[in-house]
């Protein structure tokens, strides 16, 4: 017998970021590392990603300060971030830069009026792997510019997790590339409309059907995955879909 599913989206933005996708400008901010010389610390996270090997993400990532993480509109995307020189003396040579993807929140300290991660800082916790590549440790934290850029590296196809039970689905969507925040996605099942999803909204569906996906990054450019979960998709698996941004 079929039954009814509230599906939901996990993980999706309603709002669009400024300068959405790749950024000319530089900005000035402050960054720190967290999660250990091994990264293990930096796993899990707000955007909820979980394990960020399993997600595509890796060790090069960043929680954002609550001017740039926007209510979770960030997750997912990337940022290049160079150390400034002109500022401290604890760059590595060359001031090289480092890419990381957004996965986690900084929150503010309220007892500390000073805190790096109080709005309205910008601010970047990257993984100390990260971190090294452009900041000598003993500084702890560094003042350096970032831009958004688009996400590359990203291997294999967009990957959407299905979570829940039999009356309530979370749809988690990782391993985005191009702009990497997701913006807007759709769900549709074999013979049916698409239907809008977001983190606010959800709709009855049935179970028993292939499950195509649509998404959205906030740059505006959009991709849609074809019959990416079959029709005896099973809660806790995550299926990888043959199309990305690149």
């Amino acid at each position: 017998m079929e039954k009814a599913i509230l599906l939901m989206l996990l993980i999706l933005c309603s709002s669009q970021l400024d300068g959405a996708a790749a950024q000319q400008y530089w900005t000035p901010a402050t960054a720190t590392f967290y999660g250990g010389s091994d990264a293990s610390g930096t796993m899990g996270g707000s955007c909820g990603y979980g394990n960020l090997y399993n997600a595509g993400y890796g060790t090069a990532t960043t929680a954002l300060s609550t001017a740039l993480y926007g209510d979770g509109a960030s997750c997912g995307a990337c940022f290049q971030v160079t150390c400034d020189a002109s500022r401290t003396q604890y760059c590595k040579p060359g001031s090289p830069s480092a890419t990381v993807t957004a996965t986690n929140f900084c929150p503010p300290n309220y007892g500390d009026p000073s805190g790096w991660c109080n709005s309205p800082r910008r601010h970047l916790d990257m993984s100390q792997p990260a971190w090294e590549t452009i900041g000598v440790y003993e500084a702890g934290v560094i003042p350096v510019n970032y831009r958004r850029v688009p996400c590359g590296g990203r291997s294999g196809g967009i990957r959407f997790g299905i979570s829940g039970h039999d009356y309530f689905e979370l749809v988690l969507v990782t391993n985005v590339g191009g702009a990497g925040a997701v913006a807007a996605a759709w769900v549709k099942g074999a013979g049916t409309e698409w239907m809008a999803m977001s983190r606010n909204w959800g709709a009855n569906w049935q179970s028993g059907a292939y499950l195509s996906f649509k998404v959205q990054t906030d740059d505006g450019n959009a991709v849609v995955a074809d019959n990416v979960a079959p029709a005896n998709w099973q809660f806790g698996c995550t299926y990888q879909a043959s199309v990305n941004f690149y």
